[in-house]
């Protein structure tokens, strides 16, 4: 038997580990993005180039680690609350697909996708339809 202990508390692992297996209640594990931070989630990447040739695990997972495209999940409640610093409103709300650095935020992997979550202010652009885009080499 696995046993951890926190604090004072002996917490058994192997009972109080229970992995969601709807839909519904792996979407509950979702993080809830703080302050001025937003969740965002990656793309996945084409399996295919366009002219049919499969690409290799590695360029797949080379292109989805570095694509500078990301799709709003949600934002912190203080997102674009800084009138001073977002004259304009916010950059972006959930539901967008935005242009963000590569590799940028803290990446985290939630049933096998990767999530970011960044700053307010690393939104770059955002775009209607993200097909085509990838990183310049």
């Amino acid at each position: 038997m696995s046993e951890i202990l926190i604090g004072q508390d002996v917490y058994d692992v192997e009972s109080t580990t229970v992995l969601p297996e709807t839909p519904e209640e792996k979407a509950k594990q979702l993080p809830v993005p703080k302050t001025f931070h937003i969740l965002a989630m990656v793309p996945e990447s084409e399996e295919k180039y366009e002219s049919g040739i499969i690409k290799a695990d590695k360029t797949q997972h080379y292109e989805e680690v570095l694509t500078p495209i990301l799709f709003v999940v949600e934002l912190g409640p203080d997102a674009y609350a800084d009138a001073t610093r977002f004259p304009s409103g916010p950059s972006c709300q959930k539901g967008d697909f935005i242009i963000v650095r590569p590799n940028s935020g803290t990446r985290l992997k939630i049933h096998g996708r990767e999530f970011r979550i960044i700053n307010d202010d690393s939104v770059e652009a955002v775009v209607d339809d993200p097909r085509g885009i990838s990183r310049a080499a």
